[in-house]
């Protein structure tokens, strides 16, 4: 069976109409058979996760494990997961690409998880490069025919390809955040969110900025962000998600009345998101 994979690049197009009402964090229950890894379920909470006994990293590293086929002493070199969830190559289909060095396959399990969200695989292929193999899948909304946009169901998307990454590539948990609560192996290292943690805006022409996030990775991050910026009446345009490891990597196109955010608002978003992803907190309903 196939699996889907961690490092995701989402785009997205919002406002602050369209987002006022409260954004709740998804989290994935874990699967009890095999058979339920690729049928999603999560549920919704305020709760985020503790950044307490953690080693410090600044970025994803990749982990050697012991092979076990009778030949003691090998190193396995497991490869970083990176899922890119991409709403801005494609003008009518959210584009996820998939990697896992050379472990993953067809990905059907993962297109047939995708589906159950309501969702079609209207193209797929698949290409190798020094970093791996890369499954690409263009998606669209069954309903519509249409790109995705809502944040819910983009952090359901990303998530549905890391539950079934995990499911079906056991030993990627070890390298992915969500391996701790739903994984069979815990990560060794986790990033610690002071150190991980950059945000910086630059502008993107007269009419728009350009706001990078880098920080450690938890589930419901994708609708935390958004949330936090469109509070501030931040319109945002499009973007990418990237979750590469225990890391995750946010780009936005964002506005301010439909024009590019001016330093003081910049310093506002800055210290907003800073706040935000510094004070991570946890309860054992999370999981």
């Amino acid at each position: 069976m196939a699996v889907a994979m961690a490092a995701c690049s989402l785009g997205l197009h919002f406002s602050p109409d369209n987002t006022s009402r409260a954004f709740e964090k998804i989290t994935l229950l874990k699967p009890s058979s095999i058979c339920d890894a690729t049928k999603l379920c999560y549920i919704t909470h305020k709760t985020r996760l503790s950044s307490s006994g953690i080693t410090i990293i600044p970025r994803a590293t990749t982990v050697t494990g012991t092979v076990e086929d009778g030949n003691q002493g090998e190193a396995d070199t497991i490869p970083t997961p990176v899922v890119i969830i991409d709403q801005d190559s494609d003008p009518d289909a959210t584009v996820v690409e998939i990697t896992f060095g050379d472990r993953l396959g067809a990905l059907l399990d993962t297109m047939n998880a995708l589906k159950n969200l309501g969702l079609n695989v209207v193209k797929a292929n698949v290409y190798l490069d020094s970093s791996g193999k890369h499954n690409k899948f263009c998606i669209t909304k069954a309903d519509s025919g249409r790109k995705v946009e809502e944040p819910e169901l983009l952090e359901a998307i990303r998530l549905t390809i890391l539950n079934n990454m995990i499911q079906y590539h056991p030993e990627s948990s070890g390298q992915l955040a969500l391996g701790a609560a739903f994984g069979l192996v815990s990560p060794k290292e986790q990033v610690d969110v002071e150190i991980a943690t950059h945000i910086t805006i630059s502008d993107d022409g007269p009419n728009r900025s350009l706001l990078l996030v880098e920080t450690a990775d938890r589930p419901g991050l994708l609708v935390d962000l958004v949330k936090i910026i469109t509070d501030i009446n931040i319109s945002v345009e499009s973007g990418e998600f990237d979750t590469e490891g225990l890391l995750a990597k946010a780009k936005f196109h964002v506005n301010y009345k439909d024009k590019a955010l001016i330093k003081p608002l910049q310093q506002v978003v800055v210290n907003s998101l800073r706040y935000f992803l510094r004070r991570p907190s946890t309860e054992e309903s999370s999981f």
